[in-house]
Protein backbone atom coordinates (compact mmCIF):
# COMPACT_ATOMS: atom_id res chain seq x y z
CA UNK A 1 0.00 0.00 0.00
CA UNK A 2 1.06 3.61 -0.35
CA UNK A 3 1.43 5.91 2.64
CA UNK A 4 -2.04 7.48 2.55
CA UNK A 5 -3.60 4.02 2.41
CA UNK A 6 -1.45 3.00 5.37
CA UNK A 7 -2.72 5.93 7.43
CA UNK A 8 -6.25 4.91 6.55
CA UNK A 9 -5.48 1.43 7.91
CA UNK A 10 -3.67 2.36 11.15
CA UNK A 11 -5.86 5.40 11.82
CA UNK A 12 -5.51 8.99 10.65
CA UNK A 13 -5.99 10.59 14.07
CA UNK A 14 -6.28 7.89 16.71
CA UNK A 15 -5.39 8.00 20.41
CA UNK A 16 -1.63 7.59 19.76
CA UNK A 17 -1.57 10.46 17.27
CA UNK A 18 -3.66 12.63 19.56
CA UNK A 19 -1.07 12.21 22.32
CA UNK A 20 1.85 12.97 19.99
CA UNK A 21 0.08 15.98 18.55
CA UNK A 22 -0.99 17.28 21.96
CA UNK A 23 2.61 17.16 23.17
CA UNK A 24 3.94 19.13 20.20
CA UNK A 25 1.01 21.55 20.27
CA UNK A 26 1.63 22.32 23.97
CA UNK A 27 5.26 22.98 23.07
CA UNK A 28 4.00 26.18 21.42
CA UNK A 29 3.41 27.64 24.88
CA UNK A 30 7.18 27.51 25.46
CA UNK A 31 7.81 28.90 21.96
CA UNK A 32 5.49 31.82 22.73
CA UNK A 33 7.31 32.49 26.03
CA UNK A 34 10.61 32.86 24.20
CA UNK A 35 9.10 34.95 21.41
CA UNK A 36 7.49 37.42 23.81
CA UNK A 37 10.26 37.47 26.43
CA UNK A 38 11.74 40.85 25.44
CA UNK A 39 8.34 42.56 25.73
CA UNK A 40 8.48 42.32 29.53
CA UNK A 41 12.15 41.85 30.37
CA UNK A 42 12.93 44.80 28.11
CA UNK A 43 10.20 47.07 29.47
CA UNK A 44 11.34 50.57 30.43
CA UNK A 45 9.59 51.83 33.59
CA UNK A 46 9.04 55.46 34.47
CA UNK A 47 12.11 57.14 35.90
CA UNK A 48 13.29 60.45 37.33
CA UNK A 49 16.56 62.25 36.60
CA UNK A 50 17.98 64.65 39.17
CA UNK A 51 19.89 66.45 36.41
CA UNK A 52 18.55 68.33 33.40
CA UNK A 53 21.63 67.64 31.29
CA UNK A 54 22.31 64.44 29.38
CA UNK A 55 24.79 62.19 31.26
CA UNK A 56 27.89 61.38 29.22
CA UNK A 57 28.17 57.72 30.24
CA UNK A 58 26.15 54.87 31.70
CA UNK A 59 28.11 55.01 34.96
CA UNK A 60 27.26 58.68 35.44
CA UNK A 61 23.66 58.08 34.40
CA UNK A 62 23.27 55.37 37.06
CA UNK A 63 24.08 57.90 39.79
CA UNK A 64 21.43 60.36 38.71
CA UNK A 65 18.42 58.19 37.77
CA UNK A 66 15.69 56.74 39.97
CA UNK A 67 13.16 54.23 38.58
CA UNK A 68 9.61 54.70 39.84
CA UNK A 69 7.96 51.36 39.01
CA UNK A 70 8.32 48.25 41.19
CA UNK A 71 9.54 45.81 38.51
CA UNK A 72 12.99 45.15 37.13
CA UNK A 73 14.12 44.69 33.55
CA UNK A 74 17.30 44.80 31.51
CA UNK A 75 16.64 48.54 31.24
CA UNK A 76 16.72 49.01 35.02
CA UNK A 77 19.71 46.73 35.58
CA UNK A 78 21.93 48.09 32.82
CA UNK A 79 20.37 51.57 32.61
CA UNK A 80 19.23 51.25 29.02
CA UNK A 81 17.63 54.68 28.82
CA UNK A 82 18.44 57.94 27.06
CA UNK A 83 21.43 57.34 24.79
CA UNK A 84 21.39 53.59 25.67
CA UNK A 85 17.67 53.04 25.01
CA UNK A 86 18.27 51.66 21.51
CA UNK A 87 19.83 48.52 23.00
CA UNK A 88 16.42 47.17 24.04
CA UNK A 89 15.18 47.32 20.45
CA UNK A 90 18.52 45.94 19.28
CA UNK A 91 18.08 42.83 21.46
CA UNK A 92 14.61 42.34 19.97
CA UNK A 93 15.93 42.77 16.43
CA UNK A 94 18.71 40.26 17.09
CA UNK A 95 16.11 37.71 18.18
CA UNK A 96 14.13 38.18 14.95
CA UNK A 97 17.34 38.03 12.93
CA UNK A 98 18.00 34.69 14.64
CA UNK A 99 14.51 33.50 13.70
CA UNK A 100 15.23 34.32 10.09
CA UNK A 101 18.50 32.36 10.09
CA UNK A 102 16.94 29.47 12.00
CA UNK A 103 14.16 29.14 9.45
CA UNK A 104 16.70 28.98 6.63
CA UNK A 105 19.02 26.50 8.40
CA UNK A 106 16.70 24.06 10.14
CA UNK A 107 14.31 23.47 7.24
CA UNK A 108 16.85 21.96 4.80
CA UNK A 109 18.65 20.16 7.65
CA UNK A 110 15.49 18.39 8.79
CA UNK A 111 14.73 17.40 5.20
CA UNK A 112 18.19 15.87 4.90
CA UNK A 113 18.96 14.49 8.39
CA UNK A 114 15.48 13.78 9.70
CA UNK A 115 12.85 15.63 11.69
CA UNK A 116 13.57 14.21 15.15
CA UNK A 117 17.37 14.75 15.45
CA UNK A 118 17.16 18.32 14.15
CA UNK A 119 14.19 19.06 16.41
CA UNK A 120 15.95 17.65 19.49
CA UNK A 121 19.17 19.51 18.77
CA UNK A 122 17.32 22.79 18.29
CA UNK A 123 15.28 22.38 21.47
CA UNK A 124 18.38 21.46 23.49
CA UNK A 125 20.29 24.60 22.47
CA UNK A 126 17.14 26.69 22.79
CA UNK A 127 16.94 25.76 26.47
CA UNK A 128 20.68 26.28 27.03
CA UNK A 129 20.75 29.76 25.49
CA UNK A 130 17.49 30.60 27.27
CA UNK A 131 19.21 30.00 30.62
CA UNK A 132 22.19 32.05 29.41
CA UNK A 133 19.78 34.94 28.83
CA UNK A 134 18.36 34.58 32.33
CA UNK A 135 21.81 34.64 34.00
CA UNK A 136 23.62 36.97 31.59
CA UNK A 137 26.25 39.01 33.48
CA UNK A 138 26.00 41.95 31.09
CA UNK A 139 24.01 43.29 28.18
CA UNK A 140 26.39 41.97 25.51
CA UNK A 141 25.98 38.36 26.67
CA UNK A 142 22.21 38.84 26.91
CA UNK A 143 21.95 40.23 23.37
CA UNK A 144 24.08 37.46 21.84
CA UNK A 145 22.14 34.78 23.70
CA UNK A 146 18.86 36.22 22.41
CA UNK A 147 20.18 35.93 18.86
CA UNK A 148 20.96 32.23 19.33
CA UNK A 149 17.62 31.65 21.09
CA UNK A 150 16.02 33.08 17.95
CA UNK A 151 18.00 30.73 15.71
CA UNK A 152 17.14 27.61 17.70
CA UNK A 153 13.61 28.58 18.71
CA UNK A 154 12.54 29.50 15.20
CA UNK A 155 14.10 26.46 13.57
CA UNK A 156 12.94 23.99 16.20
CA UNK A 157 9.33 25.22 16.21
CA UNK A 158 9.22 24.98 12.42
CA UNK A 159 10.24 21.30 12.55
CA UNK A 160 7.77 20.65 15.38
CA UNK A 161 4.96 22.10 13.26
CA UNK A 162 5.79 19.77 10.36
CA UNK A 163 5.90 16.80 12.75
CA UNK A 164 2.34 17.52 13.91
CA UNK A 165 1.33 17.31 10.24
CA UNK A 166 3.27 14.19 9.34
CA UNK A 167 2.15 12.08 12.30
CA UNK A 168 -1.48 12.20 11.14
CA UNK A 169 -3.49 11.62 7.98
CA UNK A 170 -3.78 14.49 5.52
CA UNK A 171 -7.44 15.13 6.31
CA UNK A 172 -6.41 16.25 9.82
CA UNK A 173 -3.59 18.61 8.80
CA UNK A 174 -5.86 21.65 9.06
CA UNK A 175 -6.87 20.65 12.60
CA UNK A 176 -3.36 20.04 13.92
CA UNK A 177 -2.01 23.16 12.22
CA UNK A 178 -4.77 25.35 13.62
CA UNK A 179 -4.29 23.93 17.12
CA UNK A 180 -0.58 24.76 16.91
CA UNK A 181 -1.22 28.42 16.09
CA UNK A 182 -4.06 28.65 18.60
CA UNK A 183 -1.84 27.34 21.39
CA UNK A 184 0.85 29.87 20.51
CA UNK A 185 -1.71 32.63 21.15
CA UNK A 186 -2.66 31.00 24.46
CA UNK A 187 1.05 30.93 25.35
CA UNK A 188 1.25 34.71 24.87
CA UNK A 189 -1.65 35.17 27.30
CA UNK A 190 -0.03 32.85 29.87
CA UNK A 191 3.26 34.74 29.57
CA UNK A 192 1.43 38.01 30.23
CA UNK A 193 -0.02 36.44 33.37
CA UNK A 194 3.44 35.32 34.51
CA UNK A 195 4.75 38.83 33.97
CA UNK A 196 1.97 40.24 36.13
CA UNK A 197 3.03 38.18 39.13
CA UNK A 198 6.80 37.89 38.57
CA UNK A 199 8.30 41.35 38.79
CA UNK A 200 11.99 40.43 38.73
CA UNK A 201 13.19 39.98 35.14
CA UNK A 202 15.81 37.28 35.75
CA UNK A 203 13.35 35.08 37.60
CA UNK A 204 10.76 35.66 34.88
CA UNK A 205 13.28 34.63 32.19
CA UNK A 206 14.20 31.54 34.24
CA UNK A 207 10.59 30.46 34.77
CA UNK A 208 9.69 31.12 31.13
CA UNK A 209 12.57 28.98 29.91
CA UNK A 210 12.15 26.05 32.30
CA UNK A 211 9.21 24.36 30.47
CA UNK A 212 11.61 23.83 27.58
CA UNK A 213 13.69 21.47 29.72
CA UNK A 214 10.57 19.40 30.48
CA UNK A 215 9.65 19.18 26.80
CA UNK A 216 13.21 18.30 25.82
CA UNK A 217 13.43 15.33 28.20
CA UNK A 218 10.08 13.94 27.05
CA UNK A 219 10.83 14.51 23.36
CA UNK A 220 13.12 11.48 23.22
CA UNK A 221 9.97 9.34 23.22
CA UNK A 222 8.77 10.88 19.95
CA UNK A 223 9.08 8.67 16.85
CA UNK A 224 10.58 9.87 13.59
CA UNK A 225 8.16 11.12 10.96
CA UNK A 226 6.87 8.13 8.95
CA UNK A 227 6.39 10.39 5.93
CA UNK A 228 10.02 11.51 6.01
CA UNK A 229 11.28 7.93 6.44
CA UNK A 230 9.14 6.80 3.52
CA UNK A 231 10.32 9.65 1.29
CA UNK A 232 13.93 8.66 2.04
CA UNK A 233 13.35 5.07 0.96
CA UNK A 234 13.60 3.78 4.54
CA UNK A 235 10.44 1.75 4.10
CA UNK A 236 11.05 -0.76 6.91
CA UNK A 237 11.52 2.03 9.47
CA UNK A 238 8.41 3.81 8.21
CA UNK A 239 6.46 0.55 8.59
CA UNK A 240 7.77 0.22 12.14
CA UNK A 241 6.57 3.71 13.09
CA UNK A 242 3.17 3.10 11.50
CA UNK A 243 2.92 -0.21 13.38
CA UNK A 244 3.71 1.70 16.61
CA UNK A 245 0.90 4.14 15.80
CA UNK A 246 -1.49 1.27 15.01
CA UNK A 247 -0.80 -0.37 18.39
CA UNK A 248 -1.44 2.91 20.17
CA UNK A 249 -4.69 3.26 18.25
CA UNK A 250 -5.87 -0.16 19.45
CA UNK A 251 -5.29 -1.98 16.16
CA UNK A 252 -3.00 -4.81 17.28
CA UNK A 253 -3.81 -7.12 14.36
CA UNK A 254 -3.03 -4.61 11.63
CA UNK A 255 0.05 -5.35 9.53
CA UNK A 256 1.52 -2.49 7.53
CA UNK A 257 3.34 -3.29 4.30
CA UNK A 258 4.37 -0.31 2.18
CA UNK A 259 5.34 -0.37 -1.45
CA UNK A 260 8.68 1.14 -2.33
CA UNK A 261 8.53 4.92 -2.69
CA UNK A 262 9.10 6.13 -6.24
CA UNK A 263 11.91 8.61 -6.64
CA UNK A 264 13.71 7.42 -3.52
CA UNK A 265 16.32 9.90 -2.38
CA UNK A 266 19.87 8.88 -3.24
CA UNK A 267 22.76 9.65 -0.96
CA UNK A 268 24.63 11.74 -3.49
CA UNK A 269 24.82 15.24 -4.82
CA UNK A 270 21.45 14.88 -6.55
CA UNK A 271 19.62 14.60 -3.23
CA UNK A 272 16.78 17.12 -2.85
CA UNK A 273 17.64 20.33 -1.05
CA UNK A 274 16.83 24.01 -0.88
CA UNK A 275 18.26 24.53 -4.40
CA UNK A 276 15.40 22.44 -5.78
CA UNK A 277 13.07 25.25 -4.76
CA UNK A 278 14.81 27.35 -7.43
CA UNK A 279 15.74 24.77 -10.05
CA UNK A 280 12.46 22.84 -10.30
CA UNK A 281 9.92 24.81 -12.41
CA UNK A 282 6.84 23.91 -10.35
CA UNK A 283 8.54 24.51 -7.01
CA UNK A 284 10.14 27.74 -8.24
CA UNK A 285 6.75 29.15 -9.24
CA UNK A 286 5.14 28.18 -5.96
CA UNK A 287 8.03 29.46 -3.86
CA UNK A 288 8.10 32.91 -5.49
CA UNK A 289 4.35 33.35 -4.99
CA UNK A 290 4.37 32.02 -1.43
CA UNK A 291 7.31 34.20 -0.40
CA UNK A 292 5.37 37.31 -1.42
CA UNK A 293 2.17 36.08 0.23
CA UNK A 294 4.03 35.29 3.46
CA UNK A 295 5.65 38.72 3.45
CA UNK A 296 2.19 40.28 3.40
CA UNK A 297 1.03 37.66 5.81
CA UNK A 298 -4.81 29.24 0.37
CA UNK A 299 -7.38 29.29 -1.76
CA UNK A 300 -9.30 29.85 1.49
CA UNK A 301 -6.69 32.46 2.49
CA UNK A 302 -7.67 34.71 -0.42
CA UNK A 303 -10.82 36.12 1.18
CA UNK A 304 -9.07 36.83 4.48
CA UNK A 305 -6.16 38.70 2.88
CA UNK A 306 -8.41 40.69 0.53
CA UNK A 307 -10.67 41.70 3.42
CA UNK A 308 -7.62 42.72 5.47
CA UNK A 309 -6.46 44.94 2.61
CA UNK A 310 -9.91 46.50 2.19
CA UNK A 311 -10.08 47.14 5.94
CA UNK A 312 -6.82 49.10 5.75
CA UNK A 313 -8.06 51.11 2.74
CA UNK A 314 -11.39 51.94 4.40
CA UNK A 315 -9.59 52.83 7.63
CA UNK A 316 -7.58 55.34 5.61
CA UNK A 317 -10.66 56.85 3.98
CA UNK A 318 -13.07 57.13 6.92
CA UNK A 319 -12.83 59.91 9.51
CA UNK A 320 -12.64 58.78 13.12
CA UNK A 321 -16.19 59.88 14.00
CA UNK A 322 -18.02 58.37 11.01
CA UNK A 323 -19.29 54.99 9.90
CA UNK A 324 -21.06 53.96 13.09
CA UNK A 325 -19.64 51.52 15.61
CA UNK A 326 -19.21 48.50 13.30
CA UNK A 327 -17.62 50.52 10.50
CA UNK A 328 -15.53 52.98 12.48
CA UNK A 329 -11.81 53.07 11.59
CA UNK A 330 -10.77 51.38 14.84
CA UNK A 331 -13.24 48.51 14.42
CA UNK A 332 -12.17 48.09 10.79
CA UNK A 333 -8.57 47.90 11.97
CA UNK A 334 -9.59 45.09 14.34
CA UNK A 335 -11.40 43.32 11.49
CA UNK A 336 -8.17 43.57 9.49
CA UNK A 337 -6.14 42.12 12.34
CA UNK A 338 -8.59 39.24 12.75
CA UNK A 339 -8.50 38.32 9.07
CA UNK A 340 -4.70 38.61 8.81
CA UNK A 341 -4.40 36.28 11.81
CA UNK A 342 -6.81 33.82 10.18
CA UNK A 343 -4.84 33.94 6.93
CA UNK A 344 -1.57 33.46 8.79
CA UNK A 345 -2.97 30.34 10.43
CA UNK A 346 -4.10 28.85 7.11
CA UNK A 347 -0.98 29.70 5.15
CA UNK A 348 1.18 27.52 7.42
CA UNK A 349 -1.03 24.53 6.60
CA UNK A 350 -1.41 25.39 2.93
CA UNK A 351 2.34 25.85 2.40
CA UNK A 352 3.16 22.48 3.95
CA UNK A 353 0.65 20.84 1.57
CA UNK A 354 2.20 22.42 -1.53
CA UNK A 355 5.72 21.03 -0.98
CA UNK A 356 6.81 17.36 -1.26
CA UNK A 357 7.94 15.71 1.96
CA UNK A 358 11.61 15.69 0.92
CA UNK A 359 11.69 19.52 0.76
CA UNK A 360 8.68 20.41 2.93
CA UNK A 361 10.64 21.95 5.78
CA UNK A 362 13.00 23.74 3.39
CA UNK A 363 10.04 25.30 1.57
CA UNK A 364 8.29 26.24 4.79
CA UNK A 365 11.53 27.70 6.15
CA UNK A 366 12.22 29.84 3.08
CA UNK A 367 8.64 31.14 3.00
CA UNK A 368 8.53 31.95 6.71
CA UNK A 369 11.89 33.69 6.28
CA UNK A 370 10.14 36.39 4.27
CA UNK A 371 7.68 36.80 7.14
CA UNK A 372 10.66 37.53 9.42
CA UNK A 373 11.76 40.20 6.95
CA UNK A 374 8.26 41.62 7.21
CA UNK A 375 8.54 41.60 11.00
CA UNK A 376 11.82 43.53 10.81
CA UNK A 377 10.50 46.09 8.30
CA UNK A 378 6.97 46.55 9.69
CA UNK A 379 8.01 48.91 12.56
CA UNK A 380 9.42 51.29 9.95
CA UNK A 381 6.15 51.55 7.98
CA UNK A 382 4.53 54.02 10.44
CA UNK A 383 7.47 56.37 9.77
CA UNK A 384 6.02 56.78 6.28
CA UNK A 385 3.45 59.09 7.89
CA UNK A 386 5.93 61.85 7.16
CA UNK A 387 4.89 61.43 3.52
CA UNK A 388 1.23 61.64 4.50
CA UNK A 389 -1.00 60.19 7.28
CA UNK A 390 -2.61 57.71 4.90
CA UNK A 391 0.58 56.24 3.42
CA UNK A 392 1.05 53.40 6.00
CA UNK A 393 -2.55 52.26 5.44
CA UNK A 394 -2.01 52.31 1.68
CA UNK A 395 1.13 50.15 2.05
CA UNK A 396 -0.57 47.59 4.28
CA UNK A 397 -3.77 47.64 2.20
CA UNK A 398 -2.06 47.09 -1.15
CA UNK A 399 0.13 44.29 0.25
CA UNK A 400 -2.94 42.48 1.60
CA UNK A 401 -4.99 42.87 -1.56
CA UNK A 402 -2.19 41.83 -3.91
CA UNK A 403 -1.21 38.83 -1.75
CA UNK A 404 -4.83 37.71 -1.61
CA UNK A 405 -5.33 37.82 -5.37
CA UNK A 406 -2.00 36.11 -6.04
CA UNK A 407 -3.15 33.01 -4.12
CA UNK A 408 -5.60 32.42 -6.98
CA UNK A 409 -2.60 31.39 -9.10
CA UNK A 410 -1.76 28.51 -6.74
CA UNK A 411 -3.43 25.06 -6.97
CA UNK A 412 -6.10 23.84 -4.59
CA UNK A 413 -4.96 21.09 -2.19
CA UNK A 414 -8.31 19.98 -0.76
CA UNK A 415 -8.78 16.22 -1.28
CA UNK A 416 -5.61 16.10 -3.39
CA UNK A 417 -2.70 13.67 -2.77
CA UNK A 418 0.37 14.85 -0.91
CA UNK A 419 3.64 14.56 -2.85
CA UNK A 420 6.34 12.60 -1.03
CA UNK A 421 9.19 13.18 -3.51
CA UNK A 422 9.94 15.75 -6.19
CA UNK A 423 9.24 13.08 -8.80
CA UNK A 424 5.67 12.89 -7.49
CA UNK A 425 5.09 16.37 -8.90
CA UNK A 426 5.22 14.72 -12.34
CA UNK A 427 2.33 12.38 -11.48
CA UNK A 428 -0.87 12.83 -13.55
CA UNK A 429 -2.65 14.66 -10.70
CA UNK A 430 0.07 17.28 -10.40
CA UNK A 431 0.56 17.53 -14.15
CA UNK A 432 -3.15 18.21 -14.53
CA UNK A 433 -2.90 21.08 -12.02
CA UNK A 434 0.16 22.44 -13.80
CA UNK A 435 -1.46 22.28 -17.25
CA UNK A 436 -4.66 23.84 -15.97
CA UNK A 437 -2.68 26.74 -14.54
CA UNK A 438 -0.79 27.18 -17.83
CA UNK A 439 -4.08 27.47 -19.72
Amino acid sequence: MDLDEAFGLVGEFGPRQKKLTAFLVLLQVFVAFQSMLIVLVGAVPEYLLDQEWMPSSTEVLAKHVRFVSNFTSIATEWYLIKHEAYKVSLASSLYFAGLLIGNIMFGPLSDKLGRKPVYLTGLCFDVIFGYVSAFAPNYEVFAVSRFFVGVTNGGMSLVAFVLTQEYVGKSFWALTGSLTNLTFAVGIAIYALLGYYIREWRFLAFVSNSPGLFFFLLSFMLPESPRWLYSQGRTAEAESVLQYIALGNGKERVTVKLKQCKGTVKKDNSAPGVLNLVSHPILRWRTVLLMYIWSGRCKSTTAFLIFAGLACIFTMCLPENTGGFFFSPRILALYGKLTVSAAFNIIYIYTSELYPTVVRNAGLGVCSMTCRFGGILAPFVPSLKSLGPSVPFVVFGISGLSAGFLTLLLPETLNKPIAETIEDLQMPTYQMLKNKKAE
